[in-house]
């Protein structure tokens, strides 16, 4: 008699666990937890992405005091395979998520053979610009004064100016807690400044008691930085947005969505790097041929 693979005996695990809980049912519906993890041991979060076998391009970094952010600064300039450090491309501020920093796209994504994959496909050339947002802050300004937003603004877009970059018009990509930021710099600035905005599983909540800890300093807080609501706002700015089924967040994108108009969806996946690699190169085209429209 064949022995079980360690797949099938996962499987064969988890339903009998569904099934003392109460049954599949339960599961699917949110009233037991561990949805995610099975429909993870059952292949239903999809797969995840793969970084393409190509070549980098140049890569820049450097750091700056920040007056915005009371800090000194990381930022590193991510150009596409082919293209040099002085060439005058549009940019794509990146944002990362919590507890990242402006290593984070290369290091934990991929994001610099990404983007050398997507233009040799035939995405007009861009740039990523890296920054180091704060580990927890959530892209905005807080009490402490510590300002991301206005040093992605009034720091970050004038350093690459001078580098010979175009940032008349830009774009921003970020996940997770740099996906909601993201969606709040494009409603904040608004076009067309902003000219497109690329969200993966945006950190969103409907409610301040929902939040995470240290995400806003109170409900106060919540409510001035809030990104529902703001479709007028948003009218003009491209947006993709992305999220996994699995993935907590998944309920409220889906009610951002429905306000605003969107490319992208919910797809198979959950809150994890695997799934942001998945989606990082239609994400990435999407952005660089609204870029260059």
């Amino acid at each position: 008699m064949p022995r079980p693979s360690r797949r099938s005996l996962l499987i064969t695990a988890a339903a009998a666990g569904v099934a003392l809980a109460g049954g599949a049912g339960l599961v699917e519906t949110g009233v037991v937890p561990g949805r995610t993890r099975l429909h993870g041991v059952i292949g239903l979060t999809g797969e995840d992405g793969i970084v393409p076998d190509a070549a980098s391009g140049p890569v820049e970094s450097g750091s700056f005091e920040s007056v915005a952010r009371r800090a000194t600064v990381g930022w590193t300039v991510i150009y596409p395979h082919g293209q040099t450090a002085d060439a005058r491309l549009p940019v794509v501020l990146v944002l990362h998520g919590r507890g990242g920093d402006h290593k984070s796209a290369i290091n934990d994504l991929g994001a610099d053979r990404f983007l050398s994959a997507a233009v040799q496909a035939g995405t007009p050339p861009f740039v990523l610009a890296a920054v180091d947002g704060g580990q927890d802050n959530y892209w905005h300004r807080r009490a402490s004064g510590d300002d991301p937003q206005r040093m992605l603004t009034a720091e970050l877009l004038p350093l690459l100016a001078k580098r010979g970059l175009r940032t008349e018009r830009y774009g921003v990509l970020g996940w997770s807690m740099g996906g909601y930021g993201a969606l709040l710099l494009a409603a904040d600035v608004g076009a067309p400044q902003v000219a497109a905005a690329g969200a993966m599983s945006p950190a969103l909540w409907h409610q301040a008691s929902q939040t995470a800890a240290g995400a806003y300093d109170g409900p106060a807080d919540f409510q001035a930085h809030q990104v529902f609501g703001r479709a007028a706002a948003l009218k003009d700015v491209a947006l993709r947005i992305d999220c996994g089924r699995d993935d907590p967040f998944a309920p409220a994108t889906r009610d951002l969505r429905e306000e605003v108009r969107a490319d992208g969806g919910l797809q198979a996946g959950a809150h994890t790097g695997g799934y942001w690699r998945r989606m990082l190169p239609d994400q990435l085209q999407f952005l660089g041929r609204k870029l260059a429209t």
